[in-house]
């Protein structure tokens, strides 16, 4: 780094440093601090970054910042967010919580105060700190990892996971065993997106920043990841999609031939087999939208 922008650093630093007493904190400083940190590691040691770095997880698990969101109708992912994300880590030390008989040795806490937050948590139930979930979501037996962001009246069914930074829209259902991915690095990809009142059937599993538009319907096992194919057959033409599942779809696991030298098999694919129709309540059973489409459950 140059004298020049280490001067411009510090003078960052320390305009951060006198706003730590207002209430409304400046978050293009707090991006210019955590883009510095990013650049030079160096800057973990000073009190006033480690501040910063700890206020954006604070306000991600607040639900005042998130990793995506949605700008002119386009999901945009705030790459600084993430790298705050990234840093907490290394500024965290490790330490022993007990609870009754369980022992937790980790870097990062658990969220807590959840009967002040509305959220309705199942034994055993876990939720980091730095995780947003909206009053009236309801957790059964699962996990939930920092950076996520989950709306309100959305159900985490038992031993689902949700992987970090990843965003779960209002009035999901996320089966049994789902598997949400999280990613960290490289900071540039996306985090998966599940918008609202999606239906993702049990063992499920979305990851690699794919991204499951409003009302669409994933039956059991379907396994979605940014290089599967997902074909929509539903027409007098098949049409293919790679990372995106449009609006209202249903989907059911598949298989297509490859050629391979030992011979022809088949690889997994996804199957888009029609629209969610307008006459089915969001809150529909699984087994009753994949009936609609003839298809056994």
């Amino acid at each position: 780094m140059n004298f020049g922008a280490k001067v411009q650093r510090f003078e960052i630093l320390a305009n951060f440093g006198k706003q730590k007493s207002r209430e409304f904190i400046n978050m293009t400083n707090l991006k210019q601090i955590i883009e510095s940190a990013w650049d030079d590691r160096e800057c973990l040691k000073q009190p006033v970054t480690r501040e910063a770095i700890c206020e954006v997880i604070k306000q991600l698990d607040l639900g005042n910042l998130r990793v995506a969101s949605q700008e002119e109708g386009k999901w945009v992912t705030h790459e600084w967010i993430k790298k705050a994300v990234i840093l907490y880590f290394p500024i965290r030390k490790m330490e022993l919580t007990e609870i009754g008989p369980f022992q937790f040795y980790d870097k990062i806490p658990l969220k807590t105060n959840w009967d002040k937050l509305g959220v309705r948590v199942v034994p055993h139930a876990i939720a980091r700190y730095g995780s947003y979930i909206a009053e009236g979501v309801v957790m059964m037996p699962s996990y939930i990892n920092i950076g996520a962001h989950i709306e309100t009246g959305t159900m985490i069914d038992t031993w689902a996971t949700v992987g970090s930074c990843a965003q779960i829209g209002k009035h999901c259902h996320l089966s049994g065993g789902v598997g949400i991915g999280g990613v960290l690095e490289p900071v540039q990809a996306a985090p998966v997106i599940i918008e609202d009142h999606c239906f993702l059937g049990s063992r499920s599993i979305v990851v690699e920043g794919v991204h499951v538009g409003r009302e669409a319907v994933l039956g059991a096992n379907v396994v979605l990841t940014g290089s599967t194919r997902i074909i929509d057959v539903s027409g007098s033409a098949p049409v293919e999609y790679k990372g995106d599942v449009p609006p209202r779809s249903v989907v059911i696991p598949g298989t297509l031939p490859k050629t391979f030298p030992a011979g022809v098999y088949q690889v997994p694919c996804a199957l888009i087999i029609g629209q969610r129709k307008a006459s089915t309540d969001l809150k529909t059973s699984l087994n009753q939208a994949l009936r609609e489409f003839d298809v056994p459950v």
